[in-house]
């Protein structure tokens, strides 16, 4: 791994939080991702899964962990199974965990190999009565691909029929959303070279420069960073293309006159950052792109000071829609007709702003947690309202990452990256 090991204090921590929920006399298990093939001999880079990296901190793949709180044997309680290395592996993809290093990465004493793993695990079957199954139940989530986890689950209710099935999701739900200060830290750091990158590109940008030019800028400043690339699919839109609200063909080149959206983050061992900003090509806003940016700056501005414990996400959208209507209102967008007779399902500032303003962020961009639940101390949200004229080829978001507290206003893990219009033109024209 290229990132700077976190502390195993981490993994021991979340293990005990979940396995303090678990019911008794129950097993759980997490299983690593599958490598997934392109054609020939080609495969995509290995992600890890997110729920076995929270737990143990093995960013490797084959790997199992099984947590079996109430196992006769203590040695069984905490199991890592890993894929057996041997010289000839380590010549070929170089060193993989053993028994020392996972002692060290996850804080746990028994680790086994994969062969092993039916023989030992139909022993911990045999001394419990539940089996804690990983789903991914993401309110987003809408893939057609088998995990491994799925062939892995399938297995595993055809060979123990006569166990009781728990899942492992709505714990994982609540604990990973509110974050251990390590997890901040980490985040802090992915966040400091998405700045990085930005404050290269304000140096770079200039009229007819390609928008994967600058996608070249940013990465180039991620991977110096140790990070490993974009923490997803990145954004960078000039023109018109701003108002596609999920355009990353980045294949356009930005003209003089014309605003370039950039919607991206840097990943850091796992853990995401997700920015928005707005910046006009040539180094200077016109007064209508300025009237556009600060209405949607003002919105982020408030909204924010509207995200702390105890305040419910849907009833916090309705609010910054009030927001936005207002503003849109002042920029004769809208007028008093429009709300008047807005349908309540798809209120009018909607035609302008058609996204939700925040979503929970953490080990992924759209990170786990309950929204029908209270906001929470130590949760991180994005804030990132827009507005978007097509008409005008203006498409405006701005997007900091914000840790909730128990009082006061949230932390912006974003603070230092430029955003007031003056700074950003002041650093494009340096």
């Amino acid at each position: 791994m290229r990132y700077e090991p976190i502390s195993n204090e981490l993994f021991i921590q979340n293990r005990k939080n979940f396995m303090a929920q678990m019911k008794p006399n129950s097993v759980a298990a997490f299983n690593s991702n599958d490598i997934y093939p392109i054609g020939a001999d080609s495969t995509i880079p290995f992600q890890q899964d997110r729920n076995i990296y929270y737990l143990s901190g093995v960013d490797q793949e084959d790997s199992i962990l099984v947590l079996f709180p109430d196992a006769p044997k203590p040695e069984h309680r905490e199991i890592l199974f890993l894929k057996e290395t041997n010289p000839h592996i380590a010549v070929w993809e170089g060193e993989k965990i053993d028994e020392e290093k996972a002692l060290q990465i996850a804080g746990i004493k028994t680790v086994y190999w994969l062969k092993d793993f039916h023989k030992i695990f139909h022993e911990l079957m045999s001394q419990s009565e539940t089996i804690y199954i990983n789903t991914n139940e993401h309110y987003r989530a809408a893939h057609d691909t088998e995990t491994r986890e799925d062939r892995f689950n399938k297995w595993l209710k055809e060979n123990y029929p006569a166990h009781q099935v728990a899942k492992s999701n709505p714990i994982l739900q609540r604990l990973r959303s509110v974050k251990h200060q390590l997890e901040l830290d980490t985040m802090q750091t992915a966040c400091n070279i998405t700045e990085k990158a930005f404050r290269r590109i304000l140096k770079e940008t200039k009229p007819n420069i390609w928008e994967f030019e600058l996608e070249a800028e940013i990465m180039h400043e991620f991977l110096k960073n140790r990070s490993r690339g974009f923490a997803y699919t990145p954004i960078i839109a000039s023109g018109k293309n701003a108002t596609v609200l999920h355009y990353i063909e980045n294949k356009h080149q930005c003209k003089d006159g014309d605003l370039i959206l950039f919607d991206v983050g840097a990943e850091y061992a796992n853990y995401a950052s997700d920015m928005s900003r707005t910046i006009p090509v040539n180094g200077k806003f016109t007064d209508r792109q300025k009237q556009i940016y600060n209405a949607v700056n003002r919105v982020k501005k408030e909204a924010t000071k509207m995200l702390v414990p105890g305040t419910l996400w849907a009833e916090y959208h309705v609010e910054v829609g009030k927001l936005m209507t207002s503003e849109l209102l002042d920029l004769k967008l809208l007028d008093k007709a429009d709300v008047q007779n807005e349908d309540p399902k798809w209120p009018a500032y909607k035609k302008y702003f058609m996204h939700g303003t925040s979503h929970h962020i953490g080990l992924d961009t759209h990170d786990y947690g309950l929204l029908h639940e209270p906001i929470k101390a130590n949760q991180v949200f994005t804030v990132e309202p827009g507005i978007y004229l097509p008409e005008e080829h203006i498409g405006v978001r701005l997007e900091d990452d914000v840790v909730i507290q128990e009082n006061g206003e949230p932390f912006n893990l974003m603070r230092n990256i430029p955003i007031e219009i003056e700074e950003i033109e002041d650093l494009m024209n340096q």
